[in-house]
């Protein structure tokens, strides 16, 4: 009933409000990004939601386009100028996700959307983090965001999706305001943002002794 209902409601409410309100940070933004990163000033991608269903996910752009005589793209940590790192560390780069919440391709909290290619790459207990809409915030992300592991985060997923609740969410919701004040969990050690999740073995039963 909650997830259904009243968090839609609660999800389209909220992020109505804070478009219009933040109209003006949307503006400013997309000239700053226009100016120091070029065109295009968002950046779109496919992601998979809930059930798997693929949707477009938006954001404001925070890398170039530096590419090598190949015409390949450099890796991230050479294409992520310190503007897109300071987007990052602040999350106003995820800030055009509220449309994506608006028409309900996402929630304000659930797992985050990651890459369609992972899809087939999950175990079947990871699987179940599409049980539910993705987020522009989750536990996860207030238990170590881009710091832990891929199998940590994914825990935390499912753990999500076993406790969803409306008073679960509004303290994932406070949490996430002091992460964000911190700027904590932004980077994976020794990368840029977060290497590839490239799948994890099924877990097997412990025998009962």
């Amino acid at each position: 009933m909650y997830d259904r209902a009243i968090k839609r409601c609660i999800d389209v409410i909220l992020s109505g409000v804070a478009l219009l309100v933040l109209a003006p940070v949307y503006l400013v933004l997309m000239v700053l990004v226009r100016v120091k990163l070029g065109k295009p000033v968002f950046f779109s991608q496919e992601r998979p939601g809930r059930y798997g269903k693929i949707f477009r996910m938006y954001k404001f752009r925070s890398m170039t386009d530096a590419r090598n005589e190949k015409g390949e793209l450099l890796p991230d940590e050479e294409r992520l100028t310190d503007f897109g790192r300071m987007l990052r560390a602040t999350s106003l780069d995820e800030l055009p996700e509220l449309w994506n919440i608006f028409i309900g391709d996402m929630s304000i909290v659930g797992p985050r959307p990651l890459l369609v290619r992972y899809l087939p790459r999950y175990n079947k207990r990871q699987r179940h983090r599409h049980d539910v809409r993705p987020g522009l915030t989750g536990w996860a992300q207030v238990n170590g965001r881009n710091a832990i592991s891929w199998e940590q985060k994914f825990e935390y997923d499912i753990e999500y999706v076993k406790k969803e609740s409306f008073l679960f969410d509004l303290r994932i919701i406070l949490l996430t305001i002091g992460k964000v004040l911190r700027r904590s969990g932004i980077n994976q050690e020794g990368n840029a943002t977060m290497e590839e999740f490239m799948g994890s073995p099924e877990r097997v039963p412990k025998k009962k002794k």
